[in-house]
């Protein structure tokens, strides 16, 4: 059986599994990391559309900022492996980084996989075992961990780094075994919901405009319950047959807190360039290009041709109304429709299409320095797993680098 003893097993061979074995293994531990799909990193594979957002290159103040629940939790952490550790760690390993829009940083080469490869060699080169098995419990003594179970077979060791992630994206191995495991030791597992994940809507229109993306859009998303804006942004979405996607969207998603149906709605501005006296200008400028044209067909040089039918609809003017005769008050009307184009949320999409999943361990039975269990001794967790999210643009997945170091540093 001594050949099965290892001083550390990390479950799950993902972005903070493999940073908490690849860690541990670099200070001399035997490690074994056990992941169940046939290779490691399966989603780090396909996240930011397959070209990986590593982190973000912004200041202490503006990552915490970007953690809407339990931010202070990461302090420690995040200070012995910042975003600048996370980059430097990566271009150490031969893969340059460049920076984007809002600070995101990717590879150069636009490939996730240069990542994942990354993170793999980094492990093997350290002297990690990896083994593709599924875990199917922990093994206690009082009150300790010593090892897990694989089935039949059972793998000693004084410390065990859960790193499962959430229940988004369950084709890619994540399915909630993590969560199980830490109930059934006794840890509180927070409620799971979706985050960064597509919204579905009331009108049947977002469906009449499906395939649909906008560009250099502006939205807002408001709690009607309040009248406050929870969010705003400039980018890119698409229309579903279910409502709206796309990042604009998806980072819109995790700032609600609450859902309930109709309490939230989506304002977009189809023409964030211009105000409304500009705007109207313009429109007078396209209908004087066409004055005996119908209304129905004067909107082509202003809007993409999937829009032109919903928005005659909602403009209450009339399709066969000749532009010349559209009055003031129409005007303003279709206006205001284009600045402020209203979406009502009915609700979020089932979990399995989140990017990630906001609750998890509870954070109060967690040691922020080491994250290592306060209820079992040698138990650690690492990433999606723990009730810490954020918003989307690199900072998920630099919560999983800090853990996944923290953690393997303490080991």
């Amino acid at each position: 059986m001594s050949g099965n003893r290892y001083d550390c097993i990390v479950i799950g061979g993902g972005a903070a599994g493999m940073m908490a074995a690849g860690t541990a293994a670099s200070h001399g531990k035997k490690v074994l990391l056990l992941e169940r799909n046939g290779r490691c990193g399966k989603k780090l594979s396909i996240t930011g559309k397959g070209r990986c957002n590593v982190t973000n290159l912004c200041t202490d103040e503006d990552f915490f900022e970007n953690i809407p629940v339990n931010a202070r939790f990461l302090y420690s952490a995040y200070s012995r492996f910042s975003c600048t550790d996370c980059m430097d760690f990566f271009e150490g390993l031969g893969v340059p980084l460049k920076v984007e829009r809002g600070s995101r940083v990717f590879p150069v080469s636009d490939k996730a996989l240069d990542i994942t490869v990354a993170l793999e060699k980094y492990c093997i080169n350290s002297g990690v075992n990896i083994l593709h098995k599924k875990v199917t419990g922990i093994k206690t003594e009082n009150g300790s961990v010593c090892g897990v179970f694989c089935g039949d077979e059972s793998l000693l060791s004084d410390s065990v780094i859960i790193a499962t992630g959430g229940i988004s994206y369950p084709g890619t191995g994540s399915d909630g075994d993590g969560y199980r495991f830490a109930k059934e030791l006794g840890h509180t597992v927070m409620p799971l919901k979706p985050s960064l994940v597509p919204l579905e809507a009331e009108e049947n229109f977002c469906a009449e405009m499906m395939g649909l993306s906008l560009k250099n859009t502006g939205i807002s998303l408001t709690d009607t319950k309040t009248g406050k804006v929870i969010y705003k942004d400039m980018g890119e979405m698409l229309f579903t047959h279910f409502g709206v996607s796309g990042p604009m969207i998806l980072s819109a998603s995790s700032h609600i807190r609450s859902m309930e149906r109709g309490r939230y709605k989506i304002f977009i501005d189809l023409k964030p360039a211009l105000d409304a006296p500009a705007l109207d200008k313009r429109i007078l400028r396209d209908f004087s290009e066409i004055p005996n044209r119908i209304f129905a067909n004067s909107l082509t040089k202003l809007l993409p041709a999937k829009m032109i039918p919903v928005i005659i609809k909602l403009s209450g003017i009339s399709p066969e109304k000749q532009v010349n005769s559209v009055t003031k008050q129409e005007r303003t009307e279709l206006v205001k429709l284009l600045k402020s184009f209203a979406v009502t949320i009915k609700g979020f999409r089932p979990i399995s299409e989140a990017i990630i999943t906001s609750g998890g361990v509870n954070i109060n039975e967690v040691s922020p320095k080491t994250m290592e269990s306060k209820l079992v001794k040698g138990l650690y967790f690492a990433g999606e797993i723990l009730d810490v999210d954020a918003y989307t643009g690199g900072f998920n997945l630099q919560i999983a680098f800090s853990t996944g170091y923290a953690a393997g540093n303490n080991i």
